[in-house]
């Protein structure tokens, strides 16, 4: 093999095993959860406390500023089914998740936008649904974001956003 081979050969077999042992900070992870026939599933990538405030002055997340939780590319939520969003309907199909946190308030956005990057936010103009939510504190502090359903039935479920000691939670329903 001549020295041109060698070293082609050489970099074709070392660059896919060391950008392998690359892992990515905020790891990915999904989760479905069936509400009577609808399913219900979250994309996201979990990025990590690391010792940081996670929110408001100073913190990795600042009070009034739009931010999707999560990382790298946009969180997204998909209903196979028309729902029911914290008492509001959101049509079946796949949407991009956002969040305007607040100490004692946090709004919560759908945007149609669903296969963007986490930054920058779409605008309001592709927004689906916007909810109010009260965030809730204290208890079990989670160092990487994760979103879960703590209850679920054949009617509704409970969708929580927990990072930290923050728990935002929405009610899902089915139609």
């Amino acid at each position: 093999m001549m020295p041109w081979g060698k070293a082609l050969s050489a970099v074709l077999v070392v660059t896919p095993l060391a950008l392998a042992a690359q892992a990515p900070k905020s790891q990915h992870a999904t989760v479905t959860q069936l509400v009577g026939t609808t399913q219900v599933t979250i994309v996201y990538n979990r990025p990590s406390a690391r010792g940081r405030t996670l929110f408001g002055k100073g913190g990795v997340v600042p009070w009034g500023k739009v931010w999707c939780p999560g990382a790298d590319t946009a969180t997204t939520i998909a209903l196979s089914r028309d729902g029911v969003v914290g008492g509001q309907p959101l049509a079946a199909g796949k949407y991009s998740i956002w969040a305007i946190p607040g100490p004692d308030e946090w709004t919560l956005i759908f945007s149609r936008a669903a296969n963007v990057f986490h930054i920058p936010y779409p605008g309001e103009a592709r927004d689906a649904l916007r909810l109010n939510v009260k965030p809730q504190r204290g208890g079990l502090f989670l160092e990487s974001l994760a979103f879960y359903f703590p209850a679920a039935d054949a009617e509704r479920a409970l969708l929580n956003l927990h990072w930290g000691e923050t728990i935002v939670q929405v009610p899902l329903a089915v139609k």
